[in-house]
C-alpha cells in the first residue's frame, strides 16, 4: 500500500498520534547509547486490540499503549507526531504491515530508534509450505476469520514481524510483545492472550507472499525483542488493578522503566520485571528473542534518566492543581496510595494528592509562588506514602462455582475479620477460590495466575464452608505477606543501601542478586560510576542449589544508623522471619525464652546476615523450592515489630537464624506502625495519622528478593 493511500485512510489515526517513547526498550547499551546522542528522530509503532469479531474481548491492550504512550513522552522524550498508534478495528493485518512499511521502514534513517508494541491475541497456524510444523502467529483484528472462506486466517507471522524489524536501516530496533501463542483448554484466574489454534486453519496468501519477498532480502537490523513469555506453554495474562486493566508484561516493564535508571544487563532488567510478575500472581517469564543478553549499559541520558514515579500531565485552577500520571508506582502500592500522599518536583517543591482515578490522579502544588510556571512533563517522585490502616486480603470467587457455593464461600469468608470476597474480574483481588481442575470435588486457593497456594485445598466431597475454615491461618499469613510487600520502595528511597544475596563459598561469595537504592546519588558522575560498578548476576531467574549455604550483605552509606528485619514466604507460603538472639549471660533452661534484638548496621559500615559462623549459618535445605523475601531497613528501631517477635514460641533448641514466623501478622502490621513511627512528618499532615500509616521515603528502605531451588 502506497504511503499516500495509507495516509488517506488512516487520517483520522494520525490527528491523534499517540505520544510513545522509545527508551523505555533501553535495556541494552546500544539501544541506551542511541539515546544518550541527540538522534535525528525516534519512531514508535504501539498496536493494542481488546475488541475482536466473534471472540472473546480482552481488556488491558489499550491501556498498554496508553502506558507505553505516556512512558515514551514524559520519560524518554518522544515527538507526538513521530509515534503511531492502531487501536482496535484500525489494527488490522494490512494497516499494521502497511503503517510498518510507511511509519517505519520509509522514515528511519541509520542513526534512529526504533519502537515496535503488540499487545493482543496471539496464535499458532500451520502453512501451506510445511504443514506438519505450528507457526507462532499475531492476530490482528481482523484476523479470526475470512468472510469467504472460514478456514482461511489474516494472521501476522511471528517470523514475517521478526524479517520486517530486521529490514529496517537502524540496528536501534526494539520490539515488545505482549502476547502468547499457546492456549490452555482450560484455565483459572487472569484473562490469557492466546487463541486456541485452527488446526485445519490456512493463512491468506498475502501474508505468504510478504514473508517469502522477505526471505529473499539483505536484512541488516539485529533487533532486540523482548516477550511476555520464555515458554510455549505459558500464557501472557492481563491484570485487573485499580480502575483499569493492563498486560501483566507492559505494566510491570514500563513500571520498572520509569523508576529504575538502567543500568543493567537485559536479562537481569527482566529478572526484575518478573519478580513484578510473580507479586501480581504471575509465573510468566519474560524472554528476550535476540542475542543481546550480556550488554550492558555505558551511558547515560542526562536528569531525565534518573527514576521517578510519573509526570505531570495536566494543569488547571490557574496552575493550583496538577494531574499527574502514576504508572512508576509498583502496581500493589498504586491501589492503596491514599490522599495526602506527598511527591516532590525536581525544582524541590511538593505536591499533595488530593485524589486518584486509576493511573492518574490530582495533586496541590503545596507553594503556589513559584518563579516559573508549572510545565506538562515534570517528573514527580514519591517523598511520603500514605497507606489507610484498615486493608483487607481479597478474595476472588471463580464463575465455575455454582450459584449455592458461591453463597457458602461468601458466607465463610466474611466470617474473617480482615478478608472481602469479589467476583473474579469484576474488582482487583490477590487470589482465587476456586474448584481444583482435576477434582471438581474440592476446592482450593490459587494465585490470580491459576498456580494453586501449596497446602490450601479441602477434601474430596468436602462442603465449602469447611474448606475455607481450614484456611484461616493461611489467609492471616497472605495478608500478613500483602502489607509488608507494600514497603517495597527500592526504587524512591532516600536512603543510601545496597543489599546484595550470596552464596558463601570456600574462595568468595558467589553473588546471586543485588538491590540498591538509586536516587541517594546526587550527581550524574556519581550516577554514573554506581551504575558502571554495580555488581549483579546475570541469570534472568535467581536459582540457588539446594544445601548452598546464603547470606545478605548489606552496606549503609548514609550519616545514620540503620536498623533491620528480614521477613518472608517459601514456596509452601509459610511465613518466615530472622531473629537475631541476645547472647544469654546464663545457659538457657526449659523457662528461658531467648530474647530478640535489634540489627543495627552503623553509618558506613557492611553487615552480613546472618553472622558467619557455624552456629548460625543459613543453609537452603529441605523441600522449600521458592522463597520470596522482604529485607527492610528503618532509621528507627523496630521496637515494636521485636515486641510482636517476642511474643511467639520459639525453639531454644533450634535457633536457625532464619526461621517460621508464628504471629506473621501481627508483626507485619507492628512493623507498618514503626517505619510510621519514624517519619517526622505526621504533625504537618493533620487528618492523616489517625487512621493510615505515613512513611517517609527518608527513613525507610524496603528490598524485595525472590529465588528458587533446585
Amino acid at each position: 500500500m502506497k504511503r499516500r493511500t495509507f495516509l488517506q485512510r488512516i487520517g483520522s489515526i494520525l490527528a491523534v498520534l499517540g505520544v510513545t517513547e522509545a527508551e523505555w526498550l533501553t535495556l541494552g547499551n546500544h539501544y541506551y547509547q542511541a539515546l544518550a546522542q541527540p538522534n535525528p528522530r525516534k519512531l514508535a509503532l504501539l498496536i493494542g486490540i481488546n475488541q475482536y469479531p466473534q471472540i472473546p474481548t480482552l481488556s488491558g491492550c489499550l491501556t498498554d499503549v496508553e502506558l507505553q504512550r505516556e512512558l515514551l513522552i514524559h520519560r524518554f522524550g518522544f515527538q507526538g507526531s513521530d509515534i503511531l498508534t492502531l487501536t482496535e478495528e484500525e489494527a488490522s493485518r494490512e494497516f499494521i504491515e502497511a503503517a510498518f512499511s510507511d511509519h517505519l521502514s520509509k522514515q528511519a534513517k541509520p542513526s534512529d530508534v526504533v519502537v515496535f508494541h503488540f499487545s493482543g491475541y496471539g496464535s499458532r497456524v500451520k502453512l501451506q509450505t510445511s504443514p506438519d510444523t505450528m507457526q507462532n502467529a499475531l492476530v490482528p483484528a481482523n484476523g479470526t476469520k475470512k468472510p469467504q472462506d472460514e478456514k482461511i486466517v489474516n494472521y501476522v507471522l511471528e517470523e514475517t514481524l521478526l524479517l520486517l524489524l530486521r529490514s529496517l536501516p537502524t540496528h536501534q530496533v526494539t520490539a515488545v510483545l505482549d502476547t502468547s501463542y499457546y492456549a490452555p483448554s482450560t484455565a483459572l484466574g487472569l484473562k490469557t492472550r492466546a487463541l486456541q489454534e485452527l488446526v485445519e486453519a490456512k493463512l491468506v496468501v498475502d501474508e505468504l507472499d510478504l514473508l517469502k519477498e522477505l526471505k529473499t532480502q539483505n536484512l541488516p537490523s539485529t533487533p532486540v525483542v523482548l516477550t511476555a513469555t520464555s515458554n510455549p506453554k505459558q500464557s501472557a495474562r492481563e491484570g485487573l488493578f485499580s480502575g483499569f486493566s493492563a498486560g501483566l508484561f507492559t505494566y510491570a516493564l514500563t513500571q520498572y522503566l520509569w523508576e529504575f535508571t538502567p543500568a543493567t544487563t537485559i536479562q537481569v532488567a527482566l529478572s526484575q520485571v518478573e519478580n513484578s510478575l510473580s507479586n501480581l500472581g504471575s509465573k510468566q517469564q519474560p524472554a528476550l528473542l535476540s542475542n543481546q543478553k550480556n550488554q550492558h549499559i555505558t551511558s547515560l541520558v542526562p536528569d531525565n534518566l534518573i527514576g521517578t514515579e510519573g509526570a505531570v500531565n495536566a494543569i488547571e485552577d490557574d496552575g493550583k492543581t496538577v494531574h499527574l500520571w502514576l504508572a512508576g508506582l509498583p502496581p500493589q502500592v498504586l491501589l492503596y496510595y491514599g490522599v495526602n500522599s506527598r511527591l516532590t518536583l525536581a525544582t524541590g517543591e511538593e505536591l499533595i494528592l488530593r485524589s486518584r482515578t486509576g493511573l492518574t490522579a490530582k495533586a496541590q502544588i503545596s507553594k503556589i509562588d513559584r518563579t516559573t510556571p508549572l510545565q506538562v512533563g515534570e517528573l514527580v517522585q514519591e517523598a511520603v506514602r500514605v497507606l489507610p490502616r484498615n486493608i483487607n486480603l481479597t478474595i476472588a470467587l471463580d464463575t465455575g462455582l455454582e450459584r449455592i457455593e458461591r453463597v457458602d464461600a461468601i458466607s465463610a469468608f466474611a466470617a474473617f475479620s480482615r478478608v472481602s470476597t469479589v467476583v473474579i474480574g469484576e474488582k482487583p483481588a490477590d487470589y482465587l477460590f476456586a474448584k481444583l481442575q482435576q477434582t471438581p470435588s474440592r476446592y482450593g486457593l490459587f494465585s490470580l495466575g491459576g498456580e494453586l497456594v501449596p497446602n490450601s485445598t479441602g477434601e474430596v466431597g468436602e462442603a465449602v464452608k469447611l474448606t475455607v475454615q481450614r484456611l484461616a491461618p493461611k489467609l492471616s499469613t497472605l495478608l500478613a505477606a500483602k502489607l509488608w510487600r507494600l514497603t517495597e520502595n527500592q526504587r524512591s528511597s532516600r536512603l543510601p543501601l545496597k543489599a546484595t544475596l550470596e552464596i558463601i563459598t570456600d574462595i568468595l561469595p558467589s553473588v546471586v542478586m543485588q538491590r540498591e537504592t538509586v536516587r541517594t546519588f546526587k550527581t550524574e558522575t556519581s550516577i554514573e560510576k554506581s551504575l558502571q560498578t554495580r555488581l549483579i548476576a546475570s541469570l534472568p531467574t535467581a536459582i540457588v542449589p539446594m544445601g548452598s549455604r546464603m547470606q545478605y550483605r548489606v552496606e549503609n552509606h548514609s550519616d545514620r544508623p540503620v536498623y533491620l528485619i528480614l521477613l518472608g514466604l517459601n514456596n509452601n507460603h509459610t511465613a518466615i522471619a530472622f531473629y537475631s538472639l541476645e547472647t544469654p549471660q546464663e545457659p538457657n533452661t526449659a523457662d528461658t525464652k531467648p530474647l530478640l534484638k535489634q540489627v543495627v548496621i552503623p553509618p558506613g559500615e557492611t553487615l552480613t546476615l546472618p553472622q558467619t559462623n557455624t552456629a548460625s549459618e543459613w543453609v537452603i535445605s529441605g523441600l522449600a523450592l521458592f522463597y520470596e523475601q522482604q529485607l527492610i531497613l528503618s532509621t528507627a528501631p523496630f521496637s515494636e515489630t521485636l515486641a510482636a517477635l517476642n511474643t511467639g514460641k520459639y525453639s531454644t533448641a533450634e535457633q536457625s537464624p532464619i526461621s517460621p514466623l508464628l504471629n506473621s501478622l501481627d508483626v507485619a502490621q507492628t512493623l507498618l506502625q514503626d517505619l510510621h513511627n519514624a517519619s517526622t512528618l505526621k504533625t504537618g499532615m493533620n487528618g492523616t495519622a489517625a487512621d493510615s500509616y505515613i512513611l517517609d521515603v527518608n527513613n525507610w528502605a524496603s528490598f524485595s528478593f525472590s529465588f528458587q531451588v533446585v
